[in-house]
């Protein structure tokens, strides 16, 4: 193998990269005599075909696949040699006439284009100081999240007179339209609070007033946007008997009440909420902690950035704009906004995303952190938890897809940098409320 650099200019890197026809030679005899003892050809006892005609047969797609073995092959050993770490993935083009290559008549010859990795020295570590914001829930957030939990758990009591917003009504029902019954229009026993939003607009407000025996003719308008097409945008009569109206109960935060919800009484139930809101608060601090971290990361470093590596990332951040646009999801400040200025903002996001993707990445190789297996098996089984029913296709899909794989390390990693960096860096912790910790994330944001 030969390797010539042809292009250096900046982060641009271009290689000539050629092989012997001779060693293409070597490997096409190697692999047909690895095939003739397996081949089983229509008139010839099996492991008997003549390589004369294994070769007449299948000569030309062999030395295709020799041909692709080795560039992948070749490529690797040829930026090893030159020392080379690659930003993105070698752009590659064969070289002189195809048909003699494949006959085993000239050399594999091929031209290799790539963007390597920016050198640069990583900032110490140790001179970044950061402010950590942390909060912890009060008895006043400990007590709201107990009251919603009573009031998302509220048991209701028969009463006598008509039904109002707030109360549950036990009713059967039979929709039609335009006379015909329709699949999942009808319902028996079913209980609905009203109020609540579970039925189609409209169809909770018109049984206020309703009592126990009454028959009410309920007529609302399936929304246009509603999942089932053959009924989006339909009018619909639900013919409704109202058997039994219950009012709500207050609910008392009591060991009675912790206990139907599988706790040991009011302490655990206790305990439970504030471990929850801590976690939640812990989160936000993570967040605003890495982010000014970041911050300091990101000041400290200027180099020239691999341009494929950006563009990449302001396409996906860009894909990602246009769905939110066309979803309406779009902050006022992003819709005074021409899409020329939101173009310059979102690139400059990009190029922020890759410089400091390059800094942590440096920062840890120098670190030798190191991502688990166990980590990696944990983060894989999160994964294919988001997929109930198919779990065991997302597991196969990630272990056979290297690129899949990729992505699903790079948040790991990036982590765990994090998490060293930290260690080195002084970090002081400054005591805030969870609505000032919030308005921070939601600032960042």
């Amino acid at each position: 193998m030969n390797v010539t650099e042809t292009k250096s200019e900046g982060l641009s890197r271009e290689f000539r990269v050629s092989v012997p026809k001779g060693d293409l030679a070597a490997k096409f005899a190697e692999k047909i005599n690895e095939l003739q003892p397996k081949m089983t050809l229509k008139g010839f006892r099996p492991g008997k075909v003549p390589t004369a005609h294994i070769k007449k047969m299948y000569g030309k797609s062999i030395m295709a696949d020799i041909v692709n073995d080795l560039v992948q092959e070749t490529s690797d050993k040829a930026l090893a040699e030159k020392a080379v770490r690659p930003a993105s993935r070698p752009s590659i083009k064969l070289d002189g006439d195809q048909d003699k290559l494949i006959a085993g008549e000239a050399d594999l010859a091929y031209s290799m284009a790539l963007e390597v990795m920016p050198e640069f020295e990583p900032a110490d570590v140790t001179g970044i100081s950061v402010e950590r914001m942390v909060a912890e829930p009060t008895e006043e957030e400990i007590g709201d999240a107990l009251k919603r939990i009573a009031d998302n758990n509220k048991s209701y009591e028969k009463k006598e007179g008509k039904a109002e917003t707030g109360d549950a009504v036990v009713i059967d029902f039979v929709g039609s339209i335009d006379g015909e019954k329709f699949d999942g229009g009808s319902a028996e026993g079913q209980t609905l609070v009203i109020g609540s939003g579970r039925f189609i607009p409209g169809f909770e407000e018109q049984l206020i007033g309703a009592s126990a025996g009454d028959e009410v003719n309920v007529n609302v308008s399936f929304p246009e946007t509603y999942q089932v097409p053959t009924l989006a945008g339909k009018a619909a009569l639900f013919e409704t008997k109202v058997h039994e109206v219950k009012a709500p109960k207050d609910t008392e935060l009591n060991d009675e009440f912790a206990k139907t919800l599988g706790l040991e009484g009011l302490d655990a139930l206790k305990d439970a909420v504030k471990k929850d809101l801590s976690g939640e608060l812990e989160f936000a601090t993570r967040q605003q902690v890495k982010r000014v971290l970041l911050d300091a990361l990101d000041e400290r470093h200027a180099f020239d950035l691999p341009p494929l590596m950006v563009e990449a990332e302001f396409n996906q951040i860009w894909s990602q704009f246009e769905a939110e646009k066309k979803a309406g999801r779009l902050s006022e400040e992003d819709k005074a906004k021409s899409d020329e200025e939101l173009r310059a903002e979102y690139r400059k996001i990009a190029e922020r995303r890759v410089r400091l993707g390059l800094v942590l990445a440096e920062i840890g190789r120098r670190a030798d952190v190191q991502i688990t297996n166990e980590e990696l098996v944990r983060a894989l089984r999160q994964e294919a938890q988001r997929y109930p029913g198919q779990e065991k296709q997302v597991i196969e899909f990630y272990t056979k897809n290297q690129g899949a794989m990729a992505q699903l390390r790079a948040p790991i990693y990036e982590e765990k940098v994090v998490d060293y960096i930290l260690t080195k860096a002084t970090v002081t912790d400054k005591s805030v409320t969870r609505e000032e910790l919030m308005k921070v994330i939601g600032d960042d944001e």
